[in-house]
């Protein structure tokens, strides 16, 4: 094997505390379907000699019932490991490999290259400290592979290598080589890559995978292998912000009190001064305690034990900082979240969030924008979908510590989790918000919502951008019938359906009106001709702000209604008629108006003393002495989605 020692043969405590210190390393494959990712592990693990013998004869037999290359060995194989993954020839699953060199260790995580897996592959990369990124030569740069660089980047993976495979299909061309380099330079200028690296090669022949190919002379940079065990990583870890967030109290005995984690980020001495959050009392580190002894200093990734020279109150979820250098401290902030369940983003809906070891309530408040990561432009949107990616605001129960991701992977990383299923159904990345740590950041990533305080520099919002952002084209639905007809109780219905939806809609009653707006008015057909129209303007001023009305009145007159409709515009208005025959009504009378009509008090009440003229050509009708009221707001909703008014 590759790394093989003599120090096996003649000391093999030796050579296994030698293979302890060596360095760990963790990379991601990623890219486009078919551009070879798991051939290329698979060739890497085989040229490494990391496969043993029994495993080989197994890929030789799988090779030519299950393989991809005519019956030759197929690398793929290594990692392809499900049954589906084979009989498709696709990665679907992320798929983790160990091995070793004489240098480093590996641990290497293959993602699938589908649309449809991004959260995947987000999982995988969420631990990389380097990422390779394969393009096959024949197509260049592709969406997926636009993708998949975007979530590198968005996750912090600092150091990226692009290799330019399948180089034996375009005759080992070097224009074709350069060519993709540029492309790819171009696009990636948008993003936060830096320390950028291309490698051409050929994962099913071997070319410049551990070896260097003698076919492409015209290249003179490393392996795959070469680069892979000489990349610096050492810088990429935060040791200067300590960060110690408890996970265990650990209380053997009465003689002993220690906190038990993992720490996030920095470096903690014996004898140094530290402030538990949120308490913020301090004390000094008594002691750094480990399965093998006390150490004099601890630094990250370790997991140790702390004990203070103070009995001070800490627990689980607490954090455990430096005086003079401690995280933010809030219960609002924003991040970007990668949506990974198949139900959609509700804003509004309470969420769990797990960040280190802290577990709050809370929700997303708001959806501020959508990333197409195939262009990088940023829209307005009312929820996120499976895979989609988005900035939101979120507000907790309880104030989380936290530093920016771009600062602090570990303590900037949260996972939103459904408190009923107990699924994992977003990750998220805190952003900065602060002028002098935004300047830091990815284009896509900045925050431009400010503008200048300058006279006539304001955008104005945009009723396009309402109706991205809410996900629905404004209307106004008119519920008309007689009173007792059950218009308002549809409509509560029909808006409490839309409000869960994550959409927004509200209802005008007509009676409510004359509590307020229509306060002046009696109950004369001209007086309810001018309460509907004074419904109308208002309603044409929520439609205008992308709100959807719906209005409950009886509207009489067939006129009125169409005076209506023009005042709001056509496009924008629909009718539910909803029909009750007038004994039944009656027998409702929800509000006293039959009963007030036979005492002379109300003698022009619609169907019983005064003219009700029926919708001729209404947009639905709703016979409620038939129907449930679920049945009639059922067939409401259906009707908006028919006419394409929510999604």
């Amino acid at each position: 094997m590759s790394h093989q020692s003599e120090l096996i043969a003649t000391d093999i405590d030796a050579y296994l505390a030698q293979h302890e210190q060596k360095e760990l390393l963790r990379f991601i494959t990623c890219g486009s379907v078919d551009d070879g990712k798991s051939t290329l592990i698979g060739r890497l693990l085989y040229d490494s000699k990391m496969l043993y013998e029994d495993q080989l004869a197994q890929l030789e037999h799988e090779s030519k019932t299950q393989g991809t290359t005519g019956g030759g060995f197929d690398p793929a194989l290594v990692t392809d490991g499900l049954k589906a993954e084979r009989e498709q020839g696709i990665t679907i699953d992320v798929a983790y490999r160990y091995f070793s060199t004489a240098k480093r260790k590996f641990i290497i995580a293959d993602t699938p290259g589908h649309a449809q897996y991004t959260r995947n592959m987000a999982t995988g990369a969420s631990t990389a400290d380097l990422a390779v990124i394969l393009i096959d030569a024949r197509h260049g740069v592709l969406t997926q592979t636009k993708r998949h660089s975007f979530i590198v980047s968005l996750l912090g993976i600092r150091h990226v290598v692009v290799t330019i495979n399948k180089m034996d299909l375009v005759d080992f061309s070097q224009q074709r080589f350069e060519e993709i380099c540029q492309d790819y330079r171009e696009f990636a200028a948008r993003l936060d890559l830096p320390d950028l690296h291309f490698i051409p090669l050929s994962a099913l022949n071997g070319d410049n995978v551990v070896d260097p190919s003698p076919r492409m002379d015209w290249y003179r940079g490393s392996t795959l292998m070469a680069f892979l065990e000489s990349v610096y990583i050492g810088s990429d870890r935060n040791f200067e912000d300590f960060r110690f967030p408890v996970q265990y109290v650990n209380r053997p005995n009465l003689d002993f009190r220690g906190f038990c984690g993992t720490i996030a980020s920095g470096i903690i001495r014996v004898g140094d001064e530290v402030m538990v959050l949120p308490s913020r009392q301090t004390s000094k580190v008594k002691s750094i305690v480990t399965f093998d002894g006390e150490l004099s200093e601890a630094f990250t990734p370790q997991s140790v034990t702390l004990t203070l020279e103070d009995e001070i109150d800490c627990s689980r979820g607490d954090m455990i900082v430096r005086p003079g250098n401690v995280p933010k401290v809030n219960n609002v902030v924003d991040a970007m979240l990668v949506w990974m369940s198949p139900e959609a983003m509700v804003p509004g809906k309470t969420y769990l969030f797990k960040q280190t070891t802290q577990t709050v309530a809370g929700q997303i408040e708001s959806l501020r924008y959508l990333v197409d990561v195939n262009t990088l432009h940023r829209s307005p949107a009312p929820e996120l979908k499976l895979n989609e990616i988005g900035r939101c605001t979120i507000a907790l129960s309880q104030p989380l510590y936290y530093d920016a991701y771009r600062r602090n992977r570990s303590t900037g990383a949260f996972i939103v989790v459904d408190r009923l299923t107990n699924i994992t159904v977003a990750a998220g990345m805190i952003t900065a918000r602060e002028a002098e740590v935004a300047a830091k950041m990815a284009p896509w990533e900045l925050d431009d919502s400010k503008v200048d305080d300058t006279p006539g520099e304001i955008k104005l919002v945009s009723l396009q951008e309402r109706q991205a952002r809410l996900g629905q084209s404004p209307v106004t639905l008119l519920f008309t019938g007689l009173s007792g007809s059950g218009k308002t109780t549809i409509a509560r219905g029909v808006e409490r359906a839309l409000f869960d939806a994550g959409r927004s809609a509200i209802v005008l009653d007509g009676e409510a009106l004359r509590r307020g707006l229509s306060r002046d008015l009696g109950y004369t057909l001209d007086e309810r001709s001018e309460n509907l129209r004074r419904c109308a303007h208002l309603a044409r001023m929520l439609n205008d702000n992308g709100i959807i009305c719906l209005a409950s009145l009886i509207a009489p007159d067939a006129a009125v209604r169409e005076k209506a409709r023009d005042l709001i515009g056509a496009d924008r208005f629909l009718i539910v008629h909803c029909r009750a025959d007038l004994e039944v009504c009656r027998s409702r009378d929800p509000r006293g108006h039959y009963a007030e009509a036979e005492d002379g008090k109300l003698p022009k009440l619609p169907g019983a003393g005064a003219a009700y003229e029926e919708p001729q050509d209404p947009d639905i009708v709703c016979n409620t002495d038939q129907q449930s009221i679920d049945e009639c707001v059922k067939a409401v909703l259906q009707l908006l989605h028919d006419r394409k008014i929510v999604r």
